[in-house]
């Protein structure tokens, strides 16, 4: 049971922060750029702010309290960390990207500046903990007997 922990840990997280697939080399740098630019401070910002715009979703608005102020802060705080790292901080990098491989480099290299914040937030000891109870109720035998089984 303890081996599959990492994996059902995994697919949960692919869930919420999903890399893009397919990125060129200027998508690469601009992330790289993204991802080395932004403080542990400010990837606890991003993760904030996901979680209170995904709490917005009725299948899961019942789980989080998130105001409309809070979530405006929020908002406020992400886009000048954005407009810093795009005017100032990654500067060349953006423009590189965007000249060479189009607007949606943004999307995607933002996605993946998410998914390092959201991996830095899975790897906290409390998250770890929780993800353990969830493994708990998994019945990890019955899983390897059905992927041990010949088709």
């Amino acid at each position: 049971m303890k081996r599959l922990l990492p994996l059902f840990a995994c697919i949960t997280l692919a869930f919420v922060f999903v890399a893009p697939a397919v990125a060129g080399p200027y998508t690469d740098d601009l992330s790289k750029c993204l991802v080395r630019s932004t403080t542990p401070e400010e990837k606890s910002l991003l993760v904030q702010w996901m979680f209170a715009n995904m709490a917005l979703h009725p299948d899961v608005k019942y789980l989080a309290r998130v105001t409309p102020a809070e979530r405006d802060r929020l908002n406020q705080k992400v886009a000048a960390l954005f407009e810093s790292l795009l005017t100032r901080t990654c500067v060349a990098e953006a423009r590189d990207a965007v000249k060479n491989e189009g607007p949606s480099t943004f999307e995607a290299s933002f996605t993946v500046l998410g998914s390092v914040a959201g991996r830095d937030l899975s790897a906290h000891p409390q998250v770890q903990a929780g993800f353990a109870e969830f493994a708990k109720a998994i019945n990890g035998p019955k899983i390897e007997k059905a992927l041990a089984a010949k088709q």
